[in-house]
């Protein structure tokens, strides 16, 4: 006789139901993402982020595909694991539920609204009021891949 858990009766199979939980950011048929603002969804993807290894600035951008959807989220993840190097300290990101907004987002926003708009003068402002030299183009490009696909911010 077979030792047995207490729950299995003799003759009965062990079944388990799969579910799938992905922690992904679900890309509408636009390309934008669905149903959120790009506050919420960088929120999301940081507190996606906060717990994975270390990326470097530099090295990061090379990890971006060549595949529309997926450089779009690699950008995003790499953005906000990137942007404590850029800026020089780790930035105040909020639920996506919050109502409230940090300095920190204030920013991002400001200057995701500028390079959408084409505003250089106001992008060169908040860029040099918060990032070193060495970071800036890097983050302009990573946040750009990211602006690019929301319609509105």
């Amino acid at each position: 006789m077979a030792l047995l858990r207490p729950s299995e009766k003799e003759g009965e199979e062990m079944t388990a139901a799969l579910r799938h939980v992905s922690d992904e950011t679900v890309l509408g048929p636009s390309g934008s993402v669905a149903g959120q603002s790009l506050l919420e969804h960088l929120r999301h993807v940081g507190r996606a982020n906060r717990c994975k290894s270390y990326v470097d600035l530099f090295g990061a951008c090379a990890a971006l595909s060549a595949n529309r959807d997926v450089a779009a989220q690699a950008a995003s993840d790499v953005l906000m694991r990137c942007l404590s190097q850029a800026l020089g300290h780790r930035p105040v990101f909020y639920r996506e539920t919050e109502r409230e907004t940090s300095f920190d987002e204030k920013w991002l926003i400001a200057l995701a609204r500028s390079l959408k708009s084409g505003d250089e003068t106001s992008a060169t402002f908040l860029l040099h009021s918060r990032v070193p030299k060495h970071a800036r183009r890097t983050l302009v490009f990573l946040l750009r891949s990211v602006v690019d696909r929301f319609s509105a911010i």
